[in-house]
């Protein structure tokens, strides 16, 4: 049989548009306005009444100081005390002086914080219940009963409330500026200002504390070293004094006249060696000629008497020979002797430079003790007189000192509560109120994964939606046929009567006889819907056959009071007669043919050549043959029978079926090359669409329905 196509267009399944729309955005809180409004409401009466009922009023107390960087002190001391500089890393180190513990536990116990709820927890009451004690409880439930709490020590309350204390204050340092802001924040307007002033005022003493104990030091260390350094001048003076009355050193200056007189005497040895040493060669030269040859001697004494004498010798003159000789003995006892006295000179001389040398030695080596003792005295007296000096300066500092830091202005009781912020707490409410809402809106509208509408239907599928059915208000499946017949214009037999032009004007030339009604999956009223056209169709004056294809379930009987009845397969077998089979229901007016349970599979069966002549069969004697199917997710029969009918309608049930679920059920059919003729959107609830803001759509036509 020819598939009834005309009433399909199919589209592209995935023309999804993935672009934002911003006129359906806009539509969408636009339906869910009220929802936005009751949500921005409530929370803003949420926020006033934590705002006004709920919240601890908060009071903020500033007090400024400004940090003076003095280069310059009263006294130069700036080794011992030093004065702060301006740049940022000691703008940022006073920040956090002023946050130390040490000044907030200070502060603490100044002001007796231990004594306040606020700040000592161990003060305040304990609450009914508390998050703490739900987390204990669900732990002793888990774990076992825990073990008792130890008491808090002295120490560990002290250290809580700092704690406390420290995140109730913030310093802040003005940008551009030495300026810091000390600020406050407590349940007491009067506290919030006392604790500002009185932490700046701790501040400020601090620094002064710090640079007297820091002079008090100075000085104790400068007095040890002072007394010390006296010592030890003292004892380098005696030195130097004892050293210099025990030498012989007069002065530098006669070190020097014996080094000039040293230099003399070598200068005279020199010439006193070479006078001796050529006395010395007279004598042995003269001493060597002596026996030799009279004239060679008398040559080399060169003495005039001798050769006088020596000439008288020659002349053979008597008496020559006796005063040649008396000569020469009075020449070598003459060179003899001046041999022996530059000896002795020279002996003189060496011994004179060695007793010199002696001398000069000496007196250099107490020399340099001398001027070392004279250095070390000077040096010991220049420590001294500087440490002197500076124990001096530090004692003076200790009465001048400043601190480097001073209060601008101290804080002042508020007069109005810095938090909470009324005003921001209600804006701020209604404004996550309405963002909440809103949020939670466009969030079920993306996870949304059923249709609500035809449009988006058609859109998702590629196939047009013939029939917007609405649920019928029927409890029983048994009064669904009542509710038709006894309310023809009801909003759902209109409906039906859609449901039928579409499809019988969709092809005029050759509307479908046989008509398949089939589903994703159960329960989507694709059998209400084809009791609901066999009705509409039998009104007309058609002859019409309602055939029960389910054989799996066979729910007819849940709808129809009828009796166990044989069906179409004891007609297919042959066991009956159709007109046996047949049951003619005066409700519906039209004939009913009911399925049985078969041996064989539902499947095979409906592949048959028997089951597709026994369809012809029917529609040879009958107007319309209405067929209602399986799911067609849950079996194939749907596919099979598929291929034996005119028409194909595909039940969708409204805000049910996943987008998943049609897909693949319509996919399934196109994978046998099958197209569908149309989907049905079914049990339309009317309440529902109103609240999903989709009731504009139907209420245009609803008033025309007397239901």
């Amino acid at each position: 049989m020819k598939q009834l196509t005309d009433l399909s267009m199919p589209r592209n399944h995935q023309g999804i548009d993935d672009e934002i729309d911003l006129a359906k955005l806009f539509l969408t809180l636009w339906r869910g306005k009220f929802w936005i409004l009751l949500s921005g409401v409530l929370a803003l009466f949420a926020g006033g009444y934590y705002a006004f009922d709920i919240a601890v009023p908060l009071y903020t107390a500033n007090t400024t100081v400004a940090l003076e960087s003095r280069d310059q002190q009263v006294m130069d001391i700036e080794s011992v005390v030093t004065g702060l500089g301006g740049d940022q890393s000691t703008i940022n180190t006073e920040v956090e002086v002023i946050r130390s513990r040490r000044l907030i536990e200070q502060l603490v116990l100044d002001m007796d914080l231990l004594a306040d709820p606020e700040f000592n927890a161990q003060l305040r009451p304990v609450p009914v219940f508390s998050v703490g004690q739900a987390v204990s409880l669900v732990r002793g439930v888990i774990k076992g009963p825990a073990e008792p709490p130890v008491a808090a020590s002295e120490r560990a309350i002290l250290d809580q409330t700092i704690d406390a204390v420290t995140g109730a204050i913030g310093v802040y340092n003005i940008r551009q500026s030495f300026v810091f802001r000390i600020t406050v924040i407590t349940q007491k307007a009067e506290k919030s200002a006392a604790i500002a002033n009185r932490l700046a005022d701790l501040y400020i003493n601090d620094q002064i504390t710090v640079k007297f104990q820091k002079t008090e030091q100075a000085t104790l260390w400068l007095s040890e070293r002072v007394s010390g350094l006296q010592a030890q001048l003292e004892t380098a003076e005696s030195e130097l004094k004892e050293f210099s009355s025990n030498t012989n050193l007069i002065n530098s200056d006669s070190l020097q006249a014996l080094n000039r007189q040293i230099k003399d005497l070598r200068e005279r040895r020199g010439t006193m060696t070479a006078l001796a040493n050529a006395a010395q060669d007279r004598f042995e030269k003269l001493q060597s000629l002596r026996s030799a040859n009279a004239e060679d001697f008398a040559q080399a004494a060169n003495d005039a008497s001798l050769t006088q004498f020596l000439a008288r010798i020659k002349d053979g003159r008597a008496g020559g020979q006796q005063a040649f000789d008396a000569r020469v003995d009075a020449l070598m006892t003459r060179a003899e002797l001046e041999a022996a006295r530059a000896k002795a000179q020279l002996t003189a001389l060496e011994t004179s430079i060695t007793e010199v040398s002696t001398r000069i030695e000496t007196q250099s080596g107490e020399l340099v003790a001398l001027e070392q003792l004279q250095r070390e005295v000077e040096a010991n007296r220049l420590l001294y007189e500087a440490f002197l000096g500076r124990l001096k300066e530090t004692s003076i500092q200790q009465g001048i000192q400043q601190a480097d830091s001073r209060v601008l202005s101290q804080a002042v009781v508020p007069r109005l509560a810095s938090a909470p912020r009324k005003p921001l707490i209600l804006a701020l409410s209604l404004m996550l109120g309405l963002i909440g809402a809103t949020g939670a809106i466009l969030i079920r509208e993306m996870s949304q994964n059923t249709f609500r509408v035809a449009e988006d239907l058609e859109a998702r599928t590629g196939y047009n939606v013939i029939g917007q059915i609405p649920a019928i208000p029927a409890r029983r499946r048994k009064n669904v046929l009542k509710y038709l017949v006894e309310k023809p214009n009801s909003a759902a037999a209109e409906a039906i009567r859609n449901l039928r032009t579409s499809m019988l004007l969709a092809n005029l030339d050759k509307p479908p006889k046989v008509i398949m009604s089939t589903s994703s999956i159960p329960g989507e009223g694709k059998t209400t819907q084809s009791i609901a056209l066999t009705q509409n169709l039998s009104g007309m004056g058609a002859k019409v056959l309602l055939l029960e294809g389910d054989i799996r379930r066979r729910i007819f009987s849940q709808y129809f009071n009828q009796p166990n009845q044989k069906g179409f397969l004891s007609v297919l077998s042959g066991e009956v007669a159709l007109e046996d089979a047949l049951v003619h229901d005066e409700s519906l007016n039209a004939d009913i043919l009911f399925g049985e349970k078969s041996p064989i599979n539902a499947a095979d069966l409906f592949s048959s050549s028997k089951f597709a002549g026994f369809l012809k069969m029917l529609s040879e004697k009958y107007d319309y043959i209405i067929i209602d199917t399986p799911p067609v997710l849950a079996v194939p029969d749907a596919r099979v029978i598929g291929q034996s009918v005119d028409a194909i309608l595909y039940t969708v049930k409204w805000d049910s079926t996943s987008h998943r679920q049609v897909l693949d059920g319509i996919k399934s059919f196109e994978s046998v090359n099958l197209k569908i003729s149309g989907l049905v959107l079914s049990q339309i609830d009317k309440r529902g669409m109103k609240r999903y803001g989709y009731g504009n759509s139907y209420g245009d036509y609803q008033n025309y329905y007397d239901s």
